[in-house]
């Protein structure tokens, strides 16, 4: 089992907590610089988190528990306009950041009124790529409750937000609730939007703890950090992507930002513990850019296709 955790720190003998984490068999799922402070999302073994903290001291740097990092979230707006995005979406996005989550704005192609937003098969297809995903909505309680059918039949963990307190049963499809974030003409720094944030941070860890539970008693085949890890050595094309993050890890799976049509032989033919690739995982086409989606199969889920 591994932790995840965010080093923040200094760039000078960042090589150190990198070889480190190396030596412990752990995996950087994400790195920045950010002028002369380093970010790193990592993952190491339970047991040695505490080496990784001595280290940090060592190097006057910070470590903090990351439950999101290793997810993928989609933060979903009816529309991308300022009709319905004048700052609460992009607010809730760069926070949720702040603890290791790598998250994906999508705005749906019909949002623009609740008497003619919809949202399409690809849309829901694209939504369900993620781990979670939150749908950012606005401040009227009964246009939040007739926008249900946006999401009542996702099939990730959704979570819904708006200005007005709405008892979770009202809200068919959601899995939780989350008020005070409706639509606000400036950006969220007071301190009741801070509080509402961090309930919002709250209940998305809860939401991604409680599925990494369920994923331990059918686990994948082999940890995403891994697949992740083998793709990153094994596929030189990788090292030419400049999008952040080239192979974001997932709960179950990992997204490769290459072409599926040029890249997707490659990655199946990735070796891990003597096995392709192909053997251990779905690889398929993304509705994101056609790149690459690969989702590791479980014990359970072999034995379904078997049949």
């Amino acid at each position: 089992m591994y932790e995840t955790l965010t080093f923040t720190g200094g760039v000078h003998r960042s090589e150190e907590i990198r070889e480190l984490i190396e030596d412990l068999g752990g995996f950087i799922l994400q790195d920045s610089i950010q002028q002369m402070e380093l970010v790193l999302n990592i993952a190491v073994p339970l047991e040695d988190v505490d080496k990784v903290e001595k280290k940090a001291d060592e190097l006057l740097g910070k470590i903090s528990i990351a439950p999101m990092a290793g997810s993928e979230i989609a933060i979903v707006s009816p529309t991308l306009a300022r009709h319905h995005l004048p700052h609460a979406a992009c607010d809730i996005s760069e926070y949720l950041r702040e603890y290791g989550a790598k998250d994906n704005m999508i705005g749906l192609a019909r949002g623009d009124g609740k008497g003619t937003s919809g949202i399409t098969e690809e849309e829901k297809s694209l939504i369900e790529e993620h781990d979670i995903a939150i749908f950012a909505l606005g401040s009227f309680e009964n246009c939040i409750k007739e926008k249900a059918f946006l999401y009542d039949d996702i099939d990730i963990p959704v979570i819904v937000t708006g200005a007005p307190e709405i008892p979770i049963e009202e809200l068919p499809g959601a899995d939780a609730y989350v008020g005070d974030l409706g639509r606000i003409p400036r950006r969220l720094r007071r301190g009741p939007d801070i509080r509402a944030l961090d309930k919002l941070v709250e209940t998305t860890e809860a939401i991604l703890n409680d599925r990494k539970r369920e994923m331990a008693l059918d686990a994948p085949l082999v940890p995403a950090i891994v697949v992740k890890n083998a793709i990153e050595n094994q596929i030189r094309e990788i090292k030419d992507v400049i999008s952040p993050a080239p192979v974001t890890s997932q709960l179950d799976g990992v997204r490769v930002k290459l072409n599926y049509y040029e890249y997707a032989d490659a990655i199946s033919n990735v070796v891990i513990n003597g096995k392709k690739l192909s053997e251990l995982a779905e690889i398929k086409k993304s509705f994101m850019y056609d790149y690459i989606l690969v989702k590791i199969n479980s014990e359970s889920s072999l034995v379904e296709n078997s049949n």
